[in-house]
């Protein structure tokens, strides 16, 4: 198992180095102080600054193989690198969630029309899309489980239901959904599900409401939808009918990479903060980092790194050679243990920077909210732990 970079990803990972150090942390505080006073849902006119600068680099689109020509294992170096500045530095790279995911179903999926009307502009930045899946009405962990309907009516197909948690729909710019539904409720159990683009101003669809994480509003939004006979033509379903299911567990290997490799990021930022508060501050006569109670901190947090980092490592390395099938109990894996990682070091962080951690004169207290709400999203931390367990007992009650 071999986790060494190709000459190419070291050169991109330098270079994105002195791209976060020169432009991505210095912009930190002028994007927050924009959407401070203006509104919080429009990107603040840095982030496009940003991209240019990093399209100038090469540093654009990485997270897509066919294109970047990186393996998983590589890319993943660079997005635990981008996870250090969460809000900004993916997108800088057009490397953000849920655009990731959707734009590799797209390139996997999607018909030449497809392709031309939606990826491409996605691939340049020009627009951002969201993934319609969670429902409000039923336990959307398990994923047969959504009722939206998608019926076909000669060339059209109509949808019918209500979305919630949508990330990205708050955003002016997110101009088409992948939605999830159900086209045959008599199916078997995996293939009554389908998925179908639905431009953001097809009549009958509303964004109801943006769902705050922890009372904080991100700037793409997490967002409530409805659909109330919305319809879209019979060439806007992705794929064939009953293949939505299917066409989910393809885009969720990489993704999990992607997003176990950020709160690594997340993680290794809040332990350099917690290492320089606890050098910097001085309590009873001695500095902080000293205390012993502090030094075991600073030592369960590296530990911790090490071993979610490994892990992810791992898994990238077994999708890169046996695919999302060939690595199913590890992705399971690192969906759980990277947030709880960066759950715990980022809790650890706060506690010794004290009342400044849970302001915003750190990025402490953001980012804990989002490692929070990991262990939700995207199925949450039980759901994957009885995968773990399933796949660990199945030669024992075969």
């Amino acid at each position: 198992m071999d986790f060494e970079l190709s000459p190419k990803a070291r050169d991109h990972l330098a270079n994105l180095q002195e791209f976060m150090d020169s432009h991505v942390y210095p912009a930190e505080k002028t994007y927050h102080e924009w959407r401070s006073v203006n509104d919080p849902h429009k990107l603040p006119p840095v982030v496009e600054e940003l991209k240019v600068e990093a399209r100038k680099r090469g540093l654009w689109n990485l997270f897509l193989p066919d294109l970047g020509g990186l393996s998983n294992v590589e890319y993943a170096t660079l997005a635990e690198l981008t996870g250090r500045s969460p809000d900004i530095a993916p997108e800088a790279l057009n490397c953000q969630a849920p655009d990731t995911g959707n734009m590799e179903v797209l390139h996997m999926f999607g018909t030449e029309e497809q392709k031309r009307t939606w990826l491409q502009p996605l691939l340049d930045g020009e627009i951002r899309s969201a993934f319609a899946m969670t429902e409000p009405d039923v336990a959307s962990s398990d994923a047969t489980n959504i009722t939206t309907s998608i019926v076909r009516e000669g060339d059209e197909y109509v949808i019918n239901g209500r979305k919630w948690w949508i990330t990205g729909a708050a955003d002016e710019r997110c101009k088409i959904f992948i939605v999830m539904g159900k086209t045959d409720p008599d199916a078997p159990k995996h293939r009554q599900q389908s998925q179908i683009l639905v431009p953001r101003d097809t009549p009958g669809f509303t964004v109801v409401r943006d769902l705050p994480v922890f009372g904080r509003h991100d700037q793409h939004g997490h967002c409530e939808l409805r659909f109330e006979d919305v319809r879209v033509p019979v060439g806007n379903l992705i794929a064939e009918e009953g293949d939505g299911f299917a066409i989910s567990q393809a885009r969720l290997g990489p993704g999990r990479i992607h997003h176990a490799m950020r709160a690594i990021g997340m993680a290794e930022r809040a332990l350099e903060l917690m290492c320089r508060r606890a050098a910097e501050r001085v309590a009873f006569g001695r500095p902080l980092a000293s205390q012993g109670v502090v030094q075991q901190q600073i030592a369960e947090s590296r530990m911790a790194i090490e071993q979610a980092r490994l892990l992810t490592l791992k898994t990238a390395w077994l999708i890169d050679r046996h695919g999302a099938k060939g690595a199913r109990t590890e992705i399971a894996a690192i969906k759980v243990i990277a947030p709880r990682v960066a759950f715990e070091v980022l809790d650890r962080a706060i506690q010794v920077h004290g009342g400044a951690g849970v302001s915003d004169d750190t990025p402490l207290a953001a980012m804990y909210t989002w490692a929070r709400a990991m262990r939700i999203f995207d199925g949450p931390d039980e759901v994957h732990v009885r995968t773990v367990a399933r796949q660990e007992l199945r030669p024992y009650l075969s």
